[in-house]
């Protein structure tokens, strides 16, 4: 499974926003802090706004900021707004071949393990809210080991 751009930069930016609960941050803040253009920043400001997860402020004071508390929008969510799932109901569909349904529609011990991922990973990200991330490495590292029983991570 690899994230995407879009995924990474706009949990990034939303967590710049979250630190920041009591005042909005503007497009050019958020894409200063994180490196990013204020272009490519407003399109995944954008998307998010649309999914409901931040709300805008128009005007010279305007800005940005979470629709919802940082403890009540998981990793999940937001991933599932940027990217969408690992493996969803039409994923089949999408690989047919040259066949209008796949060879193996009926019977498919790849769906089955696809499936099984997607669940742990869903299952894994719906336990991480914005909040748990506002943290160092080494804490949500910590915090990884007890609440999802993975591995030490870190960096590879």
């Amino acid at each position: 499974m690899k994230l995407t751009a879009q995924e990474e930069y706009g949990l990034r930016c939303l967590l710049q926003i979250a630190r920041q609960p009591d005042r909005l941050s503007t497009i050019d803040e958020i894409a200063s802090r994180e490196g990013l253009t204020p272009t490519y920043v407003a399109k995944l400001i954008r998307v998010m706004r649309k999914a409901g997860l931040v709300t805008s402020t128009r005007g010279r004071e305007g800005g940005f900021q979470l629709s919802h508390p940082a403890d009540k929008i998981t990793v999940a969510t937001i991933l599932g707004v940027l990217g969408g799932r690992l493996y969803d109901d039409t994923f089949c569909d999408l690989h047919t071949g040259r066949k209008r349904v796949c060879v193996h529609d009926r019977d498919c011990a790849i769906r089955s393990i696809w499936v099984a991922i997607d669940g742990l990973v869903q299952n894994a990200m719906s336990q991480v809210n914005l909040q748990d991330l506002l943290c160092t490495e080494r804490q949500m590292d910590t915090w990884c080991r007890c609440h999802l029983d993975v591995p030490s991570g870190g960096r590879a």
